[in-house]
């Protein structure tokens, strides 16, 4: 029922605790007005091993189980939702394609740089018509002549996350049948080179740090890592246990402030917190983030057993991305009209918290894999 961690995990925890303390929620505001994370908090993140964290340990990484990743991303989601989404998609689909997909030449190039924070990543699936329905991909890849493995890249892509500060994405694009059976599969494409070329900068509500943009590939170079689609989307399960770590995050982070301030705050001689009202709010929260946080739980400690989690994932992500906007909309009502200020961190919470609704598959997305499991 609760996470058992070894030393080393716990160790690494807390280490990521004090990190959050120390150099995430006290810029989590600066860093939403920049719109974007400073480039020396990559180091950073490498010297405390999030980076790396689903790495094994023989390349070089900390080997942690699916469960210390998701604690992880649940910590730094209490300090910066945006931090928690871009670690969550490294670490499950970024930096895990390369560990199981990668060759031993690829890993030998890049993995030295992206544990130390050189090397930034992100993850190149959706595109204007492809969205939801990822198959609907229309990027090209065609051999390069002469060169073993290496293909030109040609089409567009759009709302990838950390797009706008990544050395290296990983990019979905069609294939011949010849190379992958389902007709897509995946590539490493260095951002500084010519055939890579900036389209724009996506401006959102919510996790607004992370750098988001829309570019363009015109025979851009791409390294092949020899899978199909089906293997490489299949990191997205442990990619939607991140972000349900991170809903869970949210929640409990809005849920602190409501409860500290409905404790401070008086109205008709009364403290907010002694008004039933508000006590069912705050009960409430409490209910759906102690499920929410079980369900996580679940799932990351099937993953672990190395169980099908496909369900489970889903399950888990549906649940939390949904408490974490109930919860948020009651901490703002909790707050009253305060809560609708730049001043109160609850707002921002608010806003961030709808992405977890959206992306890594949205909510109606997860409901039809649910109904798939339990009716096939």
């Amino acid at each position: 029922m609760f996470p058992a961690f070894q030393p080393e995990e716990q160790q690494f925890l807390s280490r990521v605790r004090d990190f959050v303390a120390t150099e995430v929620l006290p810029n989590t505001r600066a860093w939403e007005d920049a719109t974007a994370f400073p480039k020396e908090i990559w180091p950073k993140l490498g010297a405390v091993g999030l980076l790396s964290m689903t790495l094994p340990k023989e390349l070089g990484g900390g080997g942690y189980s699916c469960t210390t990743y998701v604690e992880a991303c649940r910590e730094l989601a209490k300090g910066d939702p945006a931090l928690s989404m871009n670690i969550a998609a490294i670490n499950a689909l970024c930096v895990a394609h390369i560990a199981e997909f990668g060759t031993p030449e690829q890993k030998e190039k890049y993995l030295p740089g992206i544990i130390k924070g050189d090397i930034k990543l992100a993850w190149g699936l959706t595109e204007p018509d492809a969205g939801s329905d990822a198959r609907r991909v229309k990027s090209q890849a065609t051999p390069v002549d002469g060169r073993d493995g290496f293909f030109h890249l040609n089409g567009e892509k759009m709302f990838i996350t950390n797009g706008g500060q990544a050395d290296l994405i990983i990019t979905i694009a069609n294939v011949d049948p010849s190379i992958s059976a389902d007709g897509k599969s995946a590539f490493l494409m260095e951002t500084n080179q010519e055939g890579w070329k900036f389209r724009e900068r996506i401006h959102t509500i919510g996790v607004r740090a992370s750098n988001t943009v829309r570019f363009d590939m015109d025979n851009a170079l791409g390294w092949h890592t020899p899978c199909t689609f089906a293997q490489a989307t299949g990191l997205l399960f442990r990619g939607r246990l991140g972000i349900a770590a991170m809903a869970v995050g949210i929640a409990e982070k809005a849920h602190e402030l409501a409860i500290e301030y409905s404790k401070q705050r008086e109205q008709f001689n009364r403290r907010l917190c002694d008004m039933q009202s508000v006590q069912n709010m705050l009960a409430d929260n409490e209910v759906e983030i102690e499920a929410a946080r079980l369900l996580l739980h679940k799932g990351a400690a099937l993953y672990d057993m190395e169980q099908n989690v496909v369900k489970e994932s889903s399950i888990a992500k549906l649940y939390a991305s949904e408490v974490a906007n109930r919860v948020t909309n009651r901490a703002i009502q909790i707050h009253g009209g305060r809560g609708m200020t730049f001043e109160y961190l609850v707002e921002k919470l608010w806003r961030d918290a709808k992405l977890t609704e959206i992306g890594e598959g949205c909510s109606e997305i997860q409901r039809m894999v649910i109904a798939k499991q339990i009716t096939k």
